[in-house]
């Protein structure tokens, strides 16, 4: 899941390691695919491409298949597929509000997919704009507090990223969050570059503009409904309002 919680972050460490990495990997091809079909081959002259390519290599994703990725969607090798950008609205149990995104080369699978693992996981469909209003359009780089210079403090952070567009930094415990709006995320990561400070991933995203505080039974609910969504081949994001605690977090690692 993607979205201003502690939990995304979670997810995204767990992401690079677990047993959907082929998953996740195809995904992030994808990325790259779209983006230099968008924009061109050339990543100093695509932000998208170049945030896609880190995204990827902070994945472990091989070089070989990065550079491939870049060939097909360019033009410049063939195999590159024609992918369409679909939004999906949706319903967890509880109310939470689900933003479904996907990149397909079959539009009547991607629909059939995102139906099937929301109603098979007491989710539902929503009308399009019933959800999409709930959230905001948002630049966002995660940055770790452990850097080669030293851990890096809230205070530092702030100082570098505030005149490149920064909104706000939050606290992740292992990271920071810092909050812009899309149009500054590539200012705010080439701040933190000329800073000589790593990144985890810098991308727009979608942030709620309010939030559904979930107790450990509606945690897991929810969380099933994401994982359902995050295993379709043509989904590529999903965003949602869930409100999960790190209190809740930990008693959802007890019980497992």
């Amino acid at each position: 899941m993607s979205g201003h919680s502690k939990w995304a972050t979670t997810k995204h460490k767990k992401a690079a390691i677990d047993a959907k990495r082929g998953k996740l990997f195809a995904k992030l091809i994808k990325n790259i695919e779209v983006a230099a079909k968008m924009g061109g081959g050339d990543p100093a002259g695509n932000p998208t491409l170049y945030d896609a390519i880190q995204k990827a290599k902070k994945s472990s994703v091989p070089n070989d298949n990065i550079d491939r990725a870049v060939k097909r969607g360019s033009g410049a090798e063939a195999g590159g597929a024609s992918y369409e950008a679909l939004v999906y609205e949706g319903y967890a149990p509880g109310g939470v509000a689900l933003y479904i995104e996907c990149l397909t080369d079959n539009k009547n699978r991607a629909v059939m997919e995102v139906r099937t693992a929301l109603t098979r996981n007491g989710g539902s469909m929503a009308d399009s704009g019933s959800v999409a209003y709930l959230f905001e359009r948002k630049g966002q780089v995660v940055v770790p507090k452990e850097q080669e210079s030293g851990e890096t403090g809230e205070d530092a952070l702030l100082e570098i990223v505030l005149e490149s567009g920064a909104e706000e930094v939050e606290d992740l415990g292992e990271s920071f969050e810092v909050i812009s709006e899309a149009g500054d995320v590539v200012a705010v990561r080439t701040a933190l570059q000329d800073a000589g400070m790593d990144y985890d991933s810098a991308e727009v995203t979608f942030v709620p503009s309010m939030q559904v505080p979930l107790d450990a039974d509606g945690a897991k609910k929810v969380i099933r409904v994401v994982d359902a969504l995050e295993d379709c081949d043509d989904v590529q994001n999903v965003y949602s309002n869930a409100d999960i605690s790190d209190e809740v977090l930990a008693e959802l690692d007890e019980a497992e």
